[in-house]
């Protein structure tokens, strides 16, 4: 976990935001916009600077699950685990990129390129099974198939459609 983080990156969210107690989750959102999660030196800043335990803190962060408390990829890959995503046969797909990139879903390569994550429904289930890379949509995908996406996404730094 980088402890060696500039923590003056945050000084104008936390100034926009002074004296505002009911302002936990945006200043969380912008935090982590800064750093691409919430690093717990951060956290510990903000609790110092507005007057909020850690607990509370740890408490918003934990419950909802677009924060992140570990460094994220600049990447992420999502397979859907929906019903028809299931029947379509996604978990080929998840073993597929978890040998690829190394990591099982819910980890994030050393490089930190890539974040693998297991989402319940992206809300195409036309396309079953799907896989998200970053905002861009892969439907009918299967193991090979996927693995082309991520490899022409390697060599462009774009997805290829």
């Amino acid at each position: 976990m980088c402890t060696n983080i500039d923590l003056t990156l945050m000084n104008p969210v936390l100034e926009k935001y002074e004296g505002q107690t009911d302002a936990l989750i945006p200043v969380l959102q912008e935090v982590q916009n800064i750093y691409s999660y919430l690093p717990e030196a951060a956290l510990a800043h903000y609790s110092d600077r507005a007057g909020i335990p850690m607990s509370r803190i740890y408490s918003v962060a934990t419950f909802y699950a677009q924060f992140y408390l570990s460094p994220r990829g600049r990447n992420t890959i999502r397979i859907c685990q929906g019903t028809a995503c299931h029947v379509q046969g996604c978990e080929p797909i998840v073993s597929s990129l978890e040998e690829k990139l190394g990591i099982e879903v819910g980890g994030t390569t050393e490089d930190l390129e890539y974040s693998l994550e297991s989402v319940a429904c992206v809300g195409t289930c036309f396309l079953a099974p799907v896989v998200m890379i970053n905002n861009d949509y892969h439907g009918k995908q299967d193991p090979q198939k996927i693995l082309k996406v991520v490899e022409d996404f390697e060599k462009t730094g774009r997805e290829s459609k």
